[in-house]
């Protein structure tokens, strides 16, 4: 891979070359065949296809061939709770509420807690158990359907989620892991397994129906190296191979690399306050000249602009209106303040309303998550063997939960009775 830049499941640096990803990890493009397809099925291109911003695909075509013959398929994608949710984040998950909506399909939802916990020396089981219900509410927040949505925590699904996990491990050797992300004698065990754990829930769906289920995961394209394993994997266990769809990075407030937590300055998360959000646009970096008098000689350079980048990604859905800026930085005609002025009470207007459903999401997010106790209840409520039932209430007093990480009664045993 180019050593201008870096991309695996947890670190990605420098100007990403999309077109030499696509090469290295084997993908397909998606290009323009695809999206006549897309719109002659679905009525419309969305924004995130038109502009390239989800780009490569494993299997899309396939995807679409089941849907026109009338067997739909699920969606599955997750996040890695190390921290707070931040707009990089939120940008695949739109699109994969747009699939939701324009396909009518149910979503699985994972959080990679375990993951985080074992990789980040600095974080607890509940630092990420508490990021996971943290970035669970910024998914609600998003409008997904709650009748179709299964949003579960590895820690808390683990029992359901293992069984399938083990089936992939035990055909997934040690040496396929060092080849594929890089381990070494310094790695923790508890990584090797990681990706095991994240192909279950692409094979969930076909063990909870009893038949092959046909699964689509969105992700960023960092993420790949996990799904290639699963996909090599799933016809030793008669499964089909997972489909995927990949976006590139929302490019950070300093214009290059990802938005990413490590660098929070150069990071707008879903909790940040009008005014940390605006000093965050104001602050960024632009391809604007030394002075005025250069700039409207000279012109920008949107390429390689911040400000520009996040009109592209999500702040300007009209595409007349879009290259009508383009073409004014260019030509001098327009001034970086101006520009990062706009977007900063885009930005800011957007975080007001998207914290607003977040808030209210705190109410009905019990409609989304899923884990192994919610099923111990759903046993509770049906008729069976009174030693069982009380088995159950014991067990189940307390656990650990999602929100906080410390040991609470979340509902009382009485109201089930």
């Amino acid at each position: 891979m180019n050593e201008e830049f870096k991309v695996t499941p947890w670190e990605v640096s420098g100007k990403v070359d999309y077109a030499r990803l696509i090469e290295v990890f084997g993908t397909e493009p998606i290009d323009d065949k695809l999206l006549e397809r897309w719109k002659r099925i679905t009525g419309s291109v969305p924004m995130a296809l038109q502009r390239k911003i989800f780009f490569s695909h494993r299997d899309l075509n396939w995807i679409l061939d089941l849907y026109e013959k009338g067997e739909k398929f699920v969606l599955y994608t997750g996040r890695g709770p190390s921290g707070n949710t931040h707009l990089g984040h939120l940008m695949p998950w739109m699109f994969t509420k747009y699939l939701q909506d324009t396909f009518d399909v149910p979503l699985y939802f994972q959080m990679t807690d375990d993951e985080k916990y074992l990789s980040r020396d600095e974080l607890s089981i509940k630092d990420t158990l508490g990021f996971s219900y943290e970035n669970a509410l910024d998914v609600v927040a998003l409008g997904f359907d709650p009748k179709k949505t299964f949003i579960f925590s590895d820690l808390e699904y683990n029992k359901t989620l293992y069984r399938i996990a083990i089936e992939v491990a035990k055909r997934l050797t040690f040496s396929t892991a060092k080849a594929v992300f890089g381990f070494d004698n310094s790695t923790n065990v508890g990584m090797i397994f990681i990706t095991s754990m994240q192909s279950a829930p692409a094979f969930l769906p076909s063990v909870e129906r009893g038949k092959n289920v046909p699964v689509l995961i969105p992700h960023a394209i960092d993420q790949d190296p996990h799904f290639r394993v699963t996909r090599d994997i799933a016809p030793k266990l008669g499964y089909y191979k997972p489909a995927s769809v990949h976006c590139t990075f929302l490019p950070s407030l300093a214009g290059s690399d990802k938005m990413s937590a490590s660098k929070p300055e150069t990071t707008i998360y879903t909790t940040d306050d009008p005014k940390t959000a605006r000093k965050k646009v104001l602050s960024a970096f632009t391809g604007g000249r030394v002075s005025v008098e250069e700039q409207r000689k000279l012109g920008g350079v949107p390429s390689v602009c911040a400000i520009f980048q996040y009109y592209y990604y999500l702040f300007e859905e009209d595409r007349e209106k879009l290259n009508a800026r383009e073409q004014k930085c260019v030509r001098g005609e327009i001034m970086c303040g101006e520009c990062k002025q706009e977007l900063a009470g885009r930005v800011v207007s957007f975080l007001e309303r998207h914290q607003e459903k977040r808030e209210k999401a705190k109410e009905i997010i019990d409609e989304f998550i899923v884990s192994d106790y919610s099923a111990a209840y759903d046993k509770l409520k049906r008729p069976q063997d009174k030693k069982e039932v009380a088995k159950l209430k014991k067990s189940m007093k307390e656990y650990c939960s999602v929100k906080e990480g410390d040991r609470i009664q979340i509902k009382k045993t009485k109201e089930l009775e």
